[in-house]
């Protein structure tokens, strides 16, 4: 049994494969142009737990045809980008995958400085910070800032029929029957997580006892147990924490501008 993650195993090959984001990766947006062109530039995928950034830029490396690299620029060393660099040199380019991108130490961006300068190194950052808030200026003038947005409660129904379809990475190799209202809960109670609502899947798919004739039935009451509601972001040094406030308020006064 495969022992990755369902969320791990579903992530896009290339970027046809990508659910949502089509602001991004639509005909004729702008991370669509760049693999037309076959033109990568650096940039900073940047948004909410969940919506892709890591999968959109593995997929963009694999449609690119360019080798990629993935590192933390929390728990990798600055060694481990060194390695990169010359594994660039020995390629001719090179895509560095960074997560976490908003904690890369002083040390590791003046390293990395030349080497986006020079395009040897083509930097996807990964953040759930603001960029303007969190990420260096100096590196930050270097890359496209580019926002991911929640998926739709549509977007995960899709990813999640695609999941169980799928024999190779996916869950298609059980026969499972998921109820019109489980698909429902799922899809509304990730709040925009897709990995969220693939976990609780996956854990739905594999905790339930199969029926006499083999099917794996998830009923609404399974997808309840297998996936409680996530909370609202809200975090006290970012945007999130104003936009909850100001949903709030625009709520209270249903959206009048000038109601008190």
């Amino acid at each position: 049994m495969n022992q990755q993650p369902l969320a791990f195993r579903m992530r896009p090959s290339n970027i046809n494969e990508i659910i949502g984001q089509t602001h991004l990766v639509g005909e004729g947006k702008t991370i669509r142009r760049m693999i037309t062109a076959n033109r990568p530039a650096s940039m900073i995928l940047f948004g909410p737990p969940g919506t892709g950034k890591t999968s959109m830029a593995t997929a963009l490396a694999k449609s690119l045809q360019l080798p990629f690299k993935t590192l933390n620029a929390v728990t990798d060393k600055k060694k481990d980008m060194e390695i990169a660099v010359e594994e660039a040199k020995m390629h001719g380019q090179m895509v560095l995958i960074l997560d976490e991108v908003h904690r890369l130490d002083k040390a590791k961006q003046d390293f990395l400085l030349p080497h986006l300068e020079s395009n040897r190194l083509t930097l996807i950052g990964c953040t759930t910070s603001n960029p303007y808030h969190s990420i260096n200026p100096a590196i930050r003038s270097r890359c496209h800032l580019f926002e991911l947005y929640r998926l739709t409660p549509e977007d995960i129904k899709e990813a999640i029929q695609r999941a169980m379809d799928d024999k190779q990475d996916g869950l298609g190799d059980l026969t499972i029957k998921m109820t019109d209202d489980a698909l429902e809960h799922f899809a509304q109670a990730a709040n925009g997580d897709l990995r969220a609502a693939l976990n609780g899947v996956e854990l739905a798919a594999f905790s339930t006892p199969a029926s006499e004739d083999g099917t794996v039935i998830i009923s609404l009451d399974t997808a309840e147990e297998c996936m409680q509601k996530k909370s609202f972001s809200h975090d006290k040094d970012g945007d999130a924490h104003y936009d909850v406030l100001s949903a709030f308020q625009k709520s209270i006064r249903g959206s009048d501008v000038d109601a008190s």
